[in-house]
């Protein structure tokens, strides 16, 4: 959803760089040295300044970002956003993303425009959006196996070695359907177009307060994918399979048995995510999905990006 408030300048700024990524280093290098001159505050994530050369500025671990900057810069790729996006929001830290990935569908200031796109957000000129998270808890017999925020999506799948999983869905208490497939996807409108749009799933406007359920390769082809509301708590359990797990953003993971139970709701806090003026949702996925371009005009870009 987008942010009413009015912006206002930032001038502390924690930088996050993506690691053992070959060429980050520069990159944080110059923006770092681009900051300072321009009377900003710099803290470096502590994994980045592990992993840096920037030894001249003060370092912090992400949890321990809360009160001491504005906002934080990541340059990486969406990985390296939603790994901080979870970390931060509950901090109330907004993001914002340099692209040093492939497509680049949250980190969306290009390398090229860095300073220039930086020096006006940090001086207030930006459009915010709150992004939902969800919050998945495995539960067993035993009690709570593992819990994991997640920007992009929930997943509960099959493994490497085992055939399809039997699932059983659940919405804010009543059953909905039994289903036989590879796996399930619980996506965001963030997540709506990553593993969730590849596996047909609709995609879904970031201030729609939606999350979709999107079947991966259904046995039965009448399971299709259905948007419920932002507020309900999904449960699923698997049935029967051998070597399935949950997974949150692909970044968490965690092991299943027969009759294990996953509980997906709405976090309590959202990611907060900073784009320029003049930033389009629907200019970006034109951009990212070469919507309106011709066969002719994508292979050569596709292929290119391989």
């Amino acid at each position: 959803m987008a942010d009413t408030r009015e912006p206002k300048p930032l001038t502390r700024v924690a930088l996050v760089g993506r690691h053992a990524t070959p060429g980050v280093a520069e990159p944080l290098t110059r923006l770092a040295g681009f900051l300072t001159t321009h009377g900003h505050e710099v803290l470096l994530e502590a994994e980045t300044a592990a992993n840096s050369a920037l030894a001249s500025y003060p370092s912090a671990p992400a949890s321990e970002l809360g009160g001491r900057v504005d906002v934080a810069v990541v340059i990486g790729g969406d990985g390296t956003l939603l790994a901080m996006a979870r970390q931060l929001a509950p901090l109330d830290i907004p993001l914002i993303g340099v692209n040093l990935g492939r497509l680049g569908f949250l980190t969306d200031i290009p390398l090229a425009d860095m300073e220039a796109s930086l020096a006006k957000m940090l001086a207030g000129h930006y459009i915010e959006e709150r992004r939902t998270l969800l919050s998945a808890v495995v539960e067993q017999q035993g009690g709570i196996a593992g819990r994991a925020l997640a920007v992009n999506e929930v997943v509960v799948s099959r493994g490497s070695l085992g055939g399809m999983i039997d699932l059983a869905v659940e919405i804010d208490g009543g059953f909905v359907y039994a289903m036989r497939a590879d796996g399930l996807i619980v996506a965001t409108p963030t997540g709506s177009t990553a593993y969730a749009l590849s596996a047909q799933g609709p995609i879904l406007h970031p201030r729609v307060p939606a999350v979709v359920l999107v079947p991966v390769a259904p046995h039965a082809l009448t399971n299709r994918p259905i948007a419920i509301s932002e507020t309900s708590t999904i449960v699923i359990t698997l049935l029967r399979g051998k070597d399935a797990a949950a997974h949150a953003d692909g970044q968490a993971h965690f092991g299943l048995q027969e009759n294990d139970r996953v509980v997906i709701a709405r976090a309590a806090h959202p990611a907060r995510l900073l784009h320029p003026e003049g930033y389009d949702h629907f200019a970006m996925l034109r951009e990212k999905l070469h919507w309106s371009a011709t066969p002719e005009q994508v292979r050569p870009a596709t292929y290119a990006a391989c």
